[in-house]
């Protein structure tokens, strides 16, 4: 039998390795995108989301005092735990991104001396120091309490591109940041009553 010369198969060969690295790609960057949407909306079941492995956030005393920062597990858990532990609107917001109603939340009005800590985690998340009103219905702030303490993420969602707010610990969404807050930072960190709860100060 006539063997075929090199040349005519080295094509066939090339364009299938071609095929199946860009096969392997586009997997590997759906499943990338999948963990990441479900980590933040709570699909993830906690043997996936285990794998975020530690968090370095700032605690606070009682009264609002620094202690200092501390190296803690993720707090992950599946949907059902998170659903048993929290009401409906705050799983809503916290675990599917969802907003409340401006003007109905428990401490869009507070006016108290203390800290406003993660519903979901008790993460200190903001300042009473830092509150202001924004007229808007929810819990405005100019800055959080320590950066460490919440993370931003890009969100294209509804044909807008606006910067999310979500609790650094258990990834709770917490609400959005814009860039029309007072001084010193500029900022508006616009909140839901429903993703946090106020503690006064002691």
């Amino acid at each position: 039998m006539e063997e075929k010369p090199k040349d005519h198969l080295e094509p066939v060969t090339s364009g299938r390795r071609a095929f199946v690295m860009a096969t392997a790609s586009a997997l590997a960057a759906g499943i990338a995108w999948v963990l990441r949407r479900g980590a933040r909306t709570g699909t993830v079941e906690a043997s996936v989301a285990d794998s975020s492995g530690a968090v370095t956030i700032v605690q606070f005393s009682a009264d609002g005092k620094r202690i200092g920062k501390v190296t803690v597990p993720r707090t992950v858990k599946t949907n059902a735990e998170w659903k048993a532990q929290l009401s409906p609107i705050q799983y809503e917001v916290t675990r599917l991104e969802g907003t409340e109603r401006a003007y109905t939340g428990d401490t869009w009005d507070e006016h108290g001396k203390g800290i406003f800590r993660c519903i979901c985690c008790d993460t200190a998340l903001f300042s009473s120091e830092t509150k202001f009103d924004s007229g808007t219905g929810w819990p405005s702030f100019w800055q959080p309490i320590a950066e460490e303490n919440v993370r931003e993420i890009k969100d294209e969602s509804f044909g807008m591109v606006r910067t999310a707010v979500a609790c650094a610990d258990c990834d709770a969404h917490l609400g959005h940041v814009f860039d029309d807050g007072p001084r010193p930072t500029g900022l508006r960190y616009c909140m839901n009553s429903a993703a946090m709860r106020f503690v006064k100060r002691a």
